[in-house]
């Protein structure tokens, strides 16, 4: 099962440094039952494009939580066997990961270009109140969606976490 896991820069340098997205259980996303009814489609690619948009939005929960990480949502696309990713109940295609999963297991890493940093910055601070349903807040939080996550190969994560990993 292809699954997608949200991190931050500073989280993605972690993980290459030690090797190891997670010791689990960790949260990530993927094509769940839930998410196929919340999106209703039964096209894969568009529900796996959906599932790294929920991831997306989790890392910026990450960003939220965390005021010292560079302002870029990064998430890990990265095959498990099916039996290690389990559905939550939290939202459409929110999964836990049990176990360990190697980094060099991961398929891909999508990242914000540097040019989104002042949206997301912008989303990271308006989340909580958007959360709490102020529009305004929301069209901050929709400013970094409009942003696409770039794809990388997984050969380029020295060059996204810098010499400090």
């Amino acid at each position: 099962m292809r699954v997608y896991v949200p991190l931050t820069l500073s989280g993605l340098a972690e993980a290459y440094r030690t090797g190891e997205l997670g010791a689990g259980p960790f949260p990530a996303y993927g094509v769940t039952p839930a998410l196929r009814e919340w999106y209703r489609s039964e096209d894969l690619e568009e529900l796996e494009y959906a599932a790294l948009g929920r991831a997306a939005l989790a890392s910026l929960r990450l960003l939220a939580a965390d005021a010292g990480a560079p302002r870029r949502r990064v998430v890990v696309a990265v095959d498990v066997p099916d039996r290690a990713a389990s559905a939550v109940a939290a939202g459409p295609g929110e999964l836990r990961v049990d176990g360990p999963v190697r980094l060099d297991r991961a398929a891909a890493v999508h990242v914000d270009e540097a040019d989104a940093e002042p949206d997301v910055t912008s989303a990271a601070q308006a989340l909580p109140t958007a959360d709490a349903g102020d529009a305004d807040a929301q069209s901050a939080v929709d400013g970094a969606e409009d942003h696409a996550l770039l794809w990388y190969a997984t050969q380029e994560i020295p060059n996204l976490v810098g010499p400090t990993a």
